[in-house]
């Protein structure tokens, strides 16, 4: 396992953010995952896990204690069923199971990351979501000391949520299990009103998954949302806030907020969502209240292609970044009454 000290963790994340750990370990096998855990949970050291990096705020200061990159690697198909490591890279996954004319996760192409990340936040795009077809999480349980297999009625998943999110300090993911579809090589359902649209059918029909997968790739290029190490847009964790769930109560007082503002006919994306609440889009809220593409004079600023994405145009620190975040989410929160939460996990800092 290799190991390095006053390790830069910058260059590990997709913002290129963030300073140092007192210690970086490399892991390329799930032995040696479990080895590094309970070293640094027997020693006291406070541990971060590192996987693709693209859902990490990491602070200026970086982190005093170990960061541990899990690297390992496995993919293996058996008939409709995958199990990939956690330290494959997740764009790489979904790929090959398109080569393989299965369907279930083509429509979360170019998501950056790896796929230990993905049931952590319930990982979702276009219409799919990681939950939809996850059977499986193998993990390390820190607390009971041991690995565990958590069933997916067991995973506590929700809107870019999980049982693993929620007990953030709990588990660490080892291998994550699914079972896809086999269609002839045909997509999942389109569940996506755009994707459907962009491919000329009605939600709800099939085309080639292989035509899936690239569409929303091409469709996540235009936002920037595919890595891309010339093009700053693409600096980013990609969506940096969730879009808000609210109660029925709260979604009443956001309408006449929105209504006073911007108007009476005003109409704001309206998604139906569990207990009765509803789901509006962060987007529209950062740019109906002035966040534009754009947005922003210094090293930190909105997305050109994107308002969801706030970006490091190349000469950032975490400090601008967190500076631009607070002025999007107090702005929506003083326009229409709804605090945007951010989607990224912070690392010695906090929005």
């Amino acid at each position: 396992m290799q190991e390095l000290h006053d390790a830069p963790l910058a260059p590990l994340t997709t913002f290129r953010l963030g300073g140092p750990a007192d210690r970086l370990r490399t892991a390329t096998t799930d032995a040696e995952v479990v080895e590094a855990v309970r070293e640094a949970d027997a020693d006291g050291v406070p541990l971060l896990v590192v996987g693709g990096g693209s859902n990490l705020v990491v602070a200026d200061e970086g982190f005093r204690g170990t960061a541990l990159r899990i690297a390992t690697t496995g993919f293996a198909l058996h008939g409709t069923h995958l199990e990939t490591a956690a330290g494959e890279n997740w764009s790489d996954v979904v790929a090959r199971t398109v080569d393989a004319g299965l369907a279930g996760v083509e429509c979360l192409a170019g998501i950056p990351g790896s796929a230990g990340a993905t049931p952590i936040q319930n990982v979702g795009a276009y219409g799919q979501e990681v939950a939809d077809t996850l059977t499986e999480v193998v993990a390390y349980d820190r607390r009971e000391r041991e690995t565990v297999t958590i069933p997916h009625a067991d995973c506590g998943f929700g809107y870019r949520h999980s049982r693993f999110k929620a007990d953030p300090g709990r588990f660490v993911v080892l291998r994550v299990r699914f079972r896809l579809e086999d269609a002839g090589g045909l997509s999942a359902p389109l569940a996506y009103a755009e994707t459907a649209r962009v491919l000329g059918v009605r939600q709800g029909e099939r085309v080639a998954a292989a035509t899936a997968r690239e569409t929303v790739l091409k469709l996540r290029a235009g936002k920037g949302m595919v890595l891309d190490p010339e093009d700053h847009d693409t600096w980013s964790a990609g969506s940096f806030f969730t879009n808000p769930v609210l109660t029925e109560a709260d979604w009443a007082a956001f309408l006449a907020r929105a209504a006073e503002r911007l108007g009476p006919d005003v109409a704001p994306p309206a998604f139906p969502a569990e207990d009765g609440r509803v789901k509006t889009s962060a987007a529209w809220l950062i740019d109906r209240a002035g966040f534009t593409k754009g947005y922003g004079t210094g090293p930190a600023r909105i997305s050109a292609k994107h308002t969801l994405a706030l970006t490091n145009r190349g000469a950032a620190t975490t400090a601008d970044l967190l500076a631009l975040a607070r002025e999007v989410r107090d702005g929506v929160r003083a326009a229409f009454g709804v605090t945007l939460v951010n989607e990224p996990v912070t690392v010695g800092c906090a929005l």
